[in-house]
């Protein structure tokens, strides 16, 4: 039976730093992993659209309808993240950001593709992580936007690596015309519609 698109559910979700983005069944229970069912009562058919490993926080849309992932998931839609990382980077580093970098992706090399990128002044306006990030005994950290129209395996974190920067925390800001707002960790929003 085709569902009409108006009988399809479509969340906004803050994916908390430590949960897998995905809905556990038998098939992957594993021990002492949290999974995003526990967030809300979600309707049977719920899927994420696109990841956030499991160190990765920030805004993940959930929906029923295969359709819609499809088309966020593509090339079409941006994907914006704030990354925190060990050392000040250097404009250096974002301008090889931006042009594409090198990494690994399934053991094989990968360019990535050009992207927007820029250093931030700091974040304030992001929920506390419930794991603390490293003090800044331990060196300096920076904070820059990276923003992109594809999604590797754990890409940003790649990225920021080959570039001589390791990210420390990642947070997905923006998905389209999506924001994260002031949106806590954990707080879930149903929605009628993404875009």
């Amino acid at each position: 039976m085709n569902l009409d698109k108006t009988m399809h559910k479509h969340f906004i979700i803050y994916k908390p730093y430590g949960y897998l983005s995905q809905f556990m069944s038998n098939a992957n229970k594993q021990r002492n992993k949290k999974f995003l069912g526990i967030l809300g009562n979600f309707p049977e058919g719920i899927m994420a659209i696109g990841r956030l490993d499991e160190k990765s926080e920030g805004v993940l849309l959930l929906t029923t309808d295969g359709k819609t992932s499809a088309f966020v998931n593509s090339q079409k839609v941006e994907k914006e993240y704030y990354a925190q990382v060990d050392g000040d980077i250097s404009e250096k580093a974002i301008e090889t950001l931006k042009l594409g970098v090198e990494i690994r992706i399934e053991g094989k090399t990968y360019i990535t593709k050009p992207c927007k990128a820029f250093k931030l002044n700091g974040v304030t306006n992001l929920p506390a992580r419930s794991k603390k990030i490293r003090d800044d005994r331990h060196g300096p950290t920076s904070w820059l936007s990276i923003t992109l129209n594809e999604g590797k395996f754990r890409q940003v974190r790649k990225m920021t690596s080959a570039v001589g920067f390791p990210t420390l925390r990642l947070v997905r800001v923006r998905v389209g015309n999506i924001h994260i707002g002031k949106m806590q960790s954990g707080e879930v929003m149903e929605v009628e519609t993404f875009f």
